[in-house]
């Protein structure tokens, strides 16, 4: 593996979210001084806070999985995640509703799965979802150390006798096929393959390999913070400063200092900061501004579709909703033609409603409760642009309240008290390309070696963290991002171990 080659003992790493965090304390437990540049009042990055009429409102991720490579970044500096965070385990992981009046609670538990599947959708499809299950499971540990947390110098580390592995289980070919050998409602291929919306590509042609998120989703477990998603990055920016990191919040970077082909300053709108390593989590152009160049290409790269996120804090709540619901339209393949090859809005959406509430009362004011839904939309190099969101964004918050009072939440618009919409142009003025926070997509090109590297050419001792880098988009992901730039600077470590206590680290916290 190529590293950073010189005297790295001073590392500034530009961004306090999740990439910039964990590159953070695996740098400090490397033995490294680390100094954190955050443009933000705190950390967080896109994983932020809005605090409005008592309201706790978490304006980045609302879905967090495999929980160990959260602990594995605190166990770098000696540790734990049990005691730093309360993670409850969220059952089910999901609420599945269709537009046929059907619904699927997803539980993370074989057992549990396999007695609602059948329920669902019969006892054939119950056997389907079994075999299913188990080749998620071994797509997972196919993938995970040799294609994930990994870092990649040339395409030739792919001739391993593991990608002989993932071809004999299909993981080349296209998600909603293979998905569709285990169980042929279409339904469950929905709540199997709705995920590579995460990578940006619709099911039909994404690459099977990426049914490892389902993994994470539907297997793995989904969790939520007690506090708030924004409680994630908190605890990890706390257990930094403790193990020595220097935080500087509230400056923005507006130009490294260079000498030849390295970097030897961050300078911000308040100071400048000699170093001898940087870690540059900004997307992508930000970063590849900062560093005066970006790396020559084939072919310009794709973005995943956007999103429009309506946040309403509301005097009532609808216990039909679990804390993630995915309100499926009827419409399917045409929905993914419409966000990524039409540019148009859904004309049949499917949406995530995530109601953190349900979980932690405390979020909201005694007797109130808490909404965030999420409907996709093309990005602005796709579909509208800047200037055309700026109209078009009343108007479609309009149209979204009106089909979620048809569906599961008849009377919203008049139970909300506080409201948040963010649209493209939002997303746009953050500084995230193509307007989307889900930077570059996930398509072959754009996979693996030949997504964006970590190291940028000519220049030695800069390296990227973040979704727009390897392995991808994703908090897990964006977790590894962040300790494979890490391990730029210090070489490979071996895994930290937590420190001993005398309760066994749980995530399980009613």
């Amino acid at each position: 593996m190529i590293t950073v080659k010189g005297h790295v003992d001073h590392v500034v790493v530009v961004g306090a979210g999740l990439a910039g965090l964990a590159a953070t304390l695996h740098l400090l437990g490397a033995g490294r001084r680390v100094t954190v540049v955050e443009r933000g009042p705190g950390p967080g990055g896109r994983a932020g806070l809005l605090e409005s009429g008592g309201f706790r409102i978490d304006t980045g991720p609302t879905v967090l999985t495999m929980p160990d490579l959260v602990d594995e970044a605190f166990a770098a500096v000696g540790d734990r995640l049990a005691d730093r965070l309360e993670l409850i385990r969220l059952d089910p992981a999901y609420r599945a509703r269709f537009a046929d009046g059907s619904q699927l609670d997803v539980h993370t538990d074989g057992a549990a799965m396999e007695a609602a599947v059948e329920r669902f959708a019969g006892a054939r499809q119950a056997v389907g979802y079994r075999r299913l299950r188990r080749w998620l499971e071994r797509l997972y540990r196919v993938q995970m150390r040799r294609f994930i947390d990994a870092n990649f110098d040339s395409p030739l580390q792919l001739a391993h006798p593991d990608l002989v592995r993932l071809a004999a289980l299909g993981g080349f070919g296209r998600l909603d096929a293979r998905i569709g050998r285990f169980v042929s409602d279409e339904r469950l291929r929905r709540v199997f393959s709705f995920q590579a919306l995460y990578a940006g590509v619709p099911p039909a042609r994404a690459l099977a390999a990426y049914a490892v998120i389902a993994y994470m989703d539907t297997i793995a477990g989904v969790y939520f913070p007690k506090g708030g998603m924004h409680a994630l990055p908190r605890a990890l920016a706390d257990s930094a400063a403790e193990a020595g990191a220097a935080f500087r919040y509230g400056q923005s970077v507006t130009r490294l200092e260079r000498s030849g082909d390295r970097v030897t300053a961050v300078v911000t709108d308040q100071e400048r900061i000699s170093c001898d390593a940087v870690v540059l989590t900004p997307d992508l152009p930000v970063a590849y501004r900062l560093l005066g160049r970006g790396p020559h290409r084939p072919l310009r790269l794709r973005h995943s579709p956007s999103a429009v996120i309506l946040h309403a804090g509301t005097d009532r709540t609808w216990p039909d909703l679990a804390h993630h619901t995915i309100s499926f339209g009827a419409a399917w393949k045409g929905t993914f033609r419409e966000l990524t090859r039409t540019g148009t809005l859904m004309s049949d959406p499917s949406l995530l409603i995530t109601r953190p509430t349900a979980t932690d009362p405390a979020l909201a004011p005694p007797g109130k409760h808490l909404h965030y839904v999420l409907a996709p939309c093309p990005n602005t190099e796709v579909g509208p642009g800047v200037r055309e969101w700026k109209e078009l964004g009343p108007r479609y918050r309009d149209e979204l309240l009106a089909e979620l009072e048809r569906r599961e939440m008849p009377g919203l618009g008049a139970a909300i008290e506080e409201e948040g919409l963010v649209t493209p142009v939002d997303w746009a003025a953050q500084g995230h390309a193509a307007g989307t926070p889900f930077s570059v997509a996930h398509t072959f090109p754009q996979t693996g070696p030949f997504r964006p590297r970590n190291l940028v050419r000519g220049t030695v001792n800069a390296v990227l963290a973040g979704c727009g880098t390897t392995p991808g988009v994703g908090v897990p992901t964006v977790l590894i991002s962040g300790k494979l730039a890490a391990q730029r600077i210090t070489g490979p470590r071996p895994r930290p171990v937590a420190r001993p206590s005398g309760e066994a680290p749980s995530y399980d916290r009613p």
